[in-house]
């Protein structure tokens, strides 16, 4: 046989060249960093399953915004961790609860430098763990909450937030967000929809994160990993309530998915790179059984490659600092 005259190999043969003609890119913009803000903390808690990631304190949270504007982070996706929680998530509207005094400092420190970004849901702060309130058979009353929702968005937008990101998968949840927030004149307060939640086993990690207190699962609101139209009707529904942006989460066992949800819609998409992606790329490196610093990058481009213009990811700061 003749030799091929077609070679696209010529374009792999320096890293110059690859990169003149690569496809895909991830830029600091295009990053959030998710960070846990832990009330009576001293110091920083290191998270034994999530290695380098901590709970902060209000002080060392200060400092890792003010890294974040530093490093043109594309935002911040805070999450509050309470000493005391009960059954109806009071701490979530409380102004001087963790998360609402945490945001006020985010927003004392950067300005609008930086997009602060607020998690809206009760399991951080319910004794039960769940993302809702719980009727008198123990199930969460996706309705009751809806009503919590409203006045979370409220105590969140007044405390600074630029983009409120609703996650607890409850239906109706972005129409009842964004309505409370216009009601109340918070007209550029964006919402950021947790459109494709699936009830995840690589949520483990995040459950120490935030010193969850569940009691049993989430499979009765978030999705079933075995479904992918479903997400394309979960998404649209929260477009038509007035989502400024969508969110799939998991990202790397959902890259088809974040596909889908990309060519289904025109608002901005997002994905979350969760804990427990993160947990298996750092336990395998520190085993040395692959190249972290390798594996970051590939798991990153491969969600951008997907479609997601915008990802949350644990390794957000560190990947910022490698590029400068």
């Amino acid at each position: 046989m003749p030799y091929p005259q077609v070679r696209p190999r010529r374009l792999r043969t320096t890293p110059a060249l690859r990169a003149l003609v690569a496809e895909t890119s991830v830029e600091p913009r295009q990053l959030v960093l998710p960070m846990f803000v832990a009330e009576g903390l001293d110091e920083p808690r290191p998270i034994s399953s999530m290695p380098g990631v901590v709970q902060h304190t209000r002080a060392s949270a200060r400092a890792e915004v003010r890294r974040a504007a530093g490093l043109g982070l594309g935002g911040v996706m805070l999450f509050g961790v309470p000493e005391r929680k009960d059954a109806t998530g009071s701490g979530a509207l409380d102004p001087d609860g963790i998360l609402n005094v945490a945001l006020r400092d985010a927003r004392d420190e950067v300005g609008d430098d930086l997009v602060v970004m607020s998690d809206l849901c009760l399991d951080e702060f319910t004794d039960h763990g769940h993302c809702g309130l719980l009727d008198d058979r123990g199930r969460v009353d996706n309705d009751a909450t809806l009503d919590v929702y409203a006045a979370m968005a409220i105590a969140q937008a007044e405390a600074g937030a630029h983009v409120l990101g609703p996650s607890g998968m409850m239906d109706g949840q972005v129409g009842v967000v964004r309505a409370a927030l216009d009601a109340h004149g918070w007209t550029d307060v964006a919402v950021l929809a947790y459109a494709a939640k699936y009830a995840s086993a690589f949520y483990g990690p995040f459950r120490e994160a935030v010193a969850s207190s569940l009691e049993g699962d989430r499979r009765t609101y978030q999705q079933d990993p075995a479904n992918a139209r479903e997400s394309l009707r979960e998404v649209a529904l929260d477009v038509a309530e007035g989502a400024d942006l969508v969110m799939v989460k998991p990202a790397m066992g959902f890259l088809d998915v974040i596909a889908r949800v990309r060519d289904a819609v025109d608002v901005p998409v997002a994905a979350y790179n969760i804990s427990g992606e993160y947990a298996m790329v750092e336990a395998a490196a520190a085993n040395g059984w692959i190249d972290r610093d390798a594996a970051i990058v590939e798991s990153l481009t491969s969600i951008r490659r997907a479609g997601a213009d915008v990802v949350l990811t644990y390794w957000a700061a560190e990947f910022a600092e490698r590029l400068a």
